[in-house]
């Protein structure tokens, strides 16, 4: 989470989110999804595990957490992205 990172860095949570939006352009929590999805997106092609698997291993409690988030981001859901590439 964005407050864990910016425990972590000595810096308030404030901060921390003006600063990455200075320099990356995106907000704090649009980081740290773009990590997961970029993973998911790899695991998801070079895997047969299962959707829930793929979840869990990203640091999902709940598979529907992160098909909802995968979604939101890519326009299809994991099972869609997988069977496209």
């Amino acid at each position: 989470s964005v407050s864990y990172c910016a425990s972590k860095l000595n810096m308030s949570v404030n901060y921390l989110s003006d600063l990455l939006k200075k320099e990356t352009g995106r907000t704090a929590q649009e980081s740290p999804h773009a990590f997961v999805i970029a993973r998911a997106k790899h695991a998801l092609v070079s895997s047969t595990e299962n959707i829930s698997r793929v979840a869990f291993d990203l640091g999902f409690e709940y598979s529907q957490h992160f098909s909802q988030l995968f979604k939101a981001k890519t326009g299809l859901t994991p099972k869609e992205f997988r069977a496209l590439h």
